[in-house]
């Protein structure tokens, strides 16, 4: 019965699901937000900054005393000797209690403590920035993906244009090859390109297909046909130049990113490695207290309560250790804490020069998209001129359909190619948004 329970729910948060899938029309901020609770990656980067937390609260608690508390209890048998007459008697037995408590505190110990508490804070910020870089990754490829998928859209419905276009322009061919006005070939010729552009149009509804599997996917949601995006004003999306240089861009991604800060804190994590490898060399001294009392069978003279007030014994002392030879092991402790500087300040180097290639990848993307998006909407209005000529001729009977699919093909071409240029460059302003922290 719990069996069927179990599976039963599982059948029912699939299909919960699966219907939020088909009734929600997703926007961008909706794919991202998903994608950001339901990661794994993001979850176990989460989970590293919530352990960080708990360690670093620890090595705060680790300079409190440490109180204990102990009691014991012992039975005891033996034959009592007669002096009188030289022999033992029957086995007797005793028992006795003792109880005590002691505490213990670290007074010094070349600040490791200290420093191990400033180290643990550091190690927090750092991961916590961690998290917040593999959420950027997380959001900038949901990003790619949404955009794709409107992408993939828009290609459909050009299709479809183009589709329907053709069929008025066969219907208008077949009456006039059926008046003989035209030649059967000019017929095949149409008929020819509407099959490529029915061809044309599957291929865009399986690219648009994959393009929202791949959303789903990223967005840890189970694939649903009925998956429905919102589509933004693209155009509204559009910059028409980038305003700042790469410098620039360069200089405010330094303060902005959390890979960044996420380097220069390890290098000063690292440098508290040296301080506590070095703290060892240092004496250390502690102090510790106690208190104990006990009773014993024994001691008949007393009874139980009057032998723990009597046995009271509170005891307090300090420890002085002085490290004089531990096998070379501070030195070389040091030495590879020494390393560890060097290579934080080399990773850190590393990050900020993949993130300035990154930038100035990003720049030159970004300007060339810019000059290509200009070019197709100079190309695209000339070629649309051409082709409402070449169309007018054409149902005139002044053009063959070869000339007339020539200039259609051109069309077509350059409305693909400012498709393709206008959401190459909404993503490349968009890189640029996300490099200044947008």
């Amino acid at each position: 019965m719990r069996a069927q329970t179990f599976f039963l729910s599982i059948i029912l948060a699939s299909l919960s699901v699966t219907v939020l899938a088909q009734d929600k029309t997703w926007s961008l901020d909706d794919c991202i937000n998903h994608a950001l609770e339901n990661n794994t990656q993001v979850k176990q980067a989460n989970l590293s900054a919530a352990r960080s937390e708990v360690q670093a609260s620890q090595s705060r608690d680790n300079r409190l005393p440490s109180v204990s508390a102990s009691v014991r209890q012992n039975f005891g048998w033996s034959k009592g000797l007669d002096m009188q007459t030289n022999s033992y008697g029957n086995l007797s037995g005793s028992n006795s209690t003792n109880y005590s408590v002691s505490s213990n505190v670290t007074l010094f110990n070349g600040f490791r403590l200290q420093n191990a508490v400033k180290q643990s804070e550091i190690n927090v910020e750092a991961d916590k920035l961690y998290a917040e870089t593999v959420k950027e990754s997380v959001e900038l490829n949901v990003m790619n993906a949404f955009l794709q998928v409107i992408y993939a859209e828009e290609q459909v419905k050009n299709a479809e244009k183009q589709l329907e276009s053709t069929n008025e322009q066969l219907a208008l061919a077949q009456a006039r090859f059926d008046l003989n006005s035209i030649s059967r070939s000019d017929l095949l010729q149409i008929e020819s390109q509407l099959a490529s552009e029915k061809l044309t149009l599957v291929n865009a509804q399986k690219q648009l297909s994959m393009s929202k599997v791949n959303l789903q996917q990223l967005m840890e949601l189970p694939v649903s046909e009925a998956f429905i995006v919102a589509s933004p004003n693209i155009d509204a999306l559009i910059q028409q130049d980038v305003s700042l240089s790469a410098a620039a861009i360069y200089e405010t991604a330094l303060k902005v990113k959390p890979q960044i800060g996420e380097a220069k804190l390890n290098i000063q994590s690292a440098e508290i490695d040296a301080k506590i490898a070095q703290a060892a060399a240092l004496p250390s001294l502690s102090m510790d207290a106690g208190i104990g009392t006990g009773f014993s069978s024994l001691n008949s003279n007393f009874n139980y309560v009057n032998q723990l007030n009597n046995s009271i014994s509170p005891s307090v002392g300090l420890s002085l250790s002085i490290p004089i030879f531990q096998k070379n092991q501070v030195k070389n402790n040091v030495a590879l804490a020494k390393i560890g500087i060097d290579n934080a300040t080399l990773s850190e180097l590393n990050t900020r020069n993949q993130l300035r290639k990154e930038i100035e990848q990003a720049y030159t993307d970004a300007v060339s998209a810019q000059i290509q998006y200009q070019g197709s909407i100079e190309q695209l209005n000339a070629t649309t001129e051409s082709y409402k000529v070449a169309e007018e001729k054409f149902k005139l009977g002044a053009l063959n359909s070869v000339d007339f699919l020539f200039e259609k093909t051109k069309l077509i071409s350059a409305e693909s190619q400012l498709l393709q240029s206008k959401f190459n460059l909404v993503f490349s302003n968009k890189i640029i948004d996300f490099y200044i922290g947008k």
